[in-house]
């Protein structure tokens, strides 16, 4: 049996989270600096520096030797390149200076469509129609464009006329960017139930991946799943939509939120592994989730947020990236696919 990794990002940026909303309103972000472009193009670099032997192709491949066994790691090789400050940006909105020193490893900035690794990147229609460049820009490296929404709202403190407007204008505007249809969507904090869902799909989307199981956060939805057809980790909600939940560690009656973001930051990388390991064992795939301001250290502080908001959101910053690299190479036999051809290799 061959494993799977789904790699997705949510695009936002470091004044649209949530814990910061009270402190940073709607009526505020155009004021604001966009650091989202080039904390994406630093993630799209080091998706990009995986040499293509590296990676397995698709889906459906196997590898009896290798495939079964997760835990049996070689490391991956970066692709070289000059170290030092350099432009990777596609409309010089940023000159050299603007960006930090980069390694070597992801400092080459140079497209790579052969390279079979592909992940899903739920971007925010807000920034979406402020740097549709950079939405291409995702396309044009063999990576899924998905939706992330257009402003932000969480799901479920608006009517169904609210979201309804929010998931059509989010999905068409990225559909006239990259002339692609849009199958996926991620609710902000994961704020879906049964009847968001329904609405989701009524709107056109093929699959949904916001369900959060992880019981003790306040704004994650809540939806059984249990008489749902489970096909590898999504559920099949219809014979045309499917739910693709955030993946997290069982131990008994247990959940433990084990699907990246701040909790990926926070936890120590060996434990954060062993659990990996232990779902590809169990279910064949694992799907991760982190954003672009997570690796930026030099973003702007919100001094004014509460003292576990601030935790919460910069711990660990100047390590994510590193942290990232790693997992990435400890996964290394396994098959990183989009949302989309996940559904594909499971129908």
């Amino acid at each position: 049996m061959s494993c799977h990794i789904l790699l997705t990002i949510d695009i936002e940026d470091w004044f649209q989270v949530e814990n910061f909303k009270e402190y940073i309103p709607f009526s505020s972000w155009p004021s604001h600096e966009l650091r989202v472009e080039k904390n994406t193009y630093r993630l799209l670099d080091i998706l990009d520096s995986i040499t293509p032997s590296d990676t397995i192709p698709s889906t459906n491949s196997t590898n009896s030797n290798n495939s079964s066994n997760p835990t049996n790691l070689k490391p991956l090789k970066f692709a070289e390149g000059n170290s030092g400050a350099h432009f990777t940006g596609p409309n010089n909105l940023y000159p050299v200076e603007f960006f930090e020193k980069e390694s070597e490893a992801d400092s080459t900035g140079a497209s790579n469509p052969s390279n079979n690794l592909s992940a899903t990147f739920f971007v925010l229609g807000w920034l979406a129609e402020r740097i549709p460049n950079l939405v291409r820009e995702i396309r044009d490296r063999g990576h899924e464009v998905a939706s992330h929404g257009y402003n932000h709202n969480l799901c479920t403190k608006e009517s169904r006329e609210e979201l309804q407007s929010d998931l059509l204008k989010s999905k068409s505007l990225l559909e006239d960017i990259t002339g692609k249809e849009v199958h996926g969507y991620r609710a902000p904090s994961f704020s879906v139930d049964h009847d968001i869902l329904k609405i989701i799909e009524d709107c056109g989307y093929r699959y949904d991946s916001s369900f959060n199981s992880f019981a003790m956060h306040g704004r994650y939805g809540r939806v059984d799943l249990s008489s749902k057809k489970r096909e590898g980790i999504a559920y099949k909600i219809s014979d045309t939509f499917y739910e693709i939940p955030i993946s997290n560690l069982v131990i008994g009656k247990t959940i433990l939120p084990w699907g990246g973001g701040g909790y990926f930051r926070l936890m120590p990388y060996p434990a954060f592994r062993y659990g990996v390991r232990s779902m590809l064992k169990h279910d064949g795939a694992y799907m991760f989730y982190m954003h672009p301001w997570e690796i930026d250290p030099g973003q702007p502080r919100v001094k004014q947020a509460s003292m576990p908001y601030k935790f919460r959101h910069y711990t660990n910053i100047k390590k994510a990236k590193e942290k990232l690299k790693r997992l990435i190479n400890d996964l290394d036999q396994c098959s990183f696919v989009n949302c989309t051809r996940y559904i594909e290799g499971i129908c």
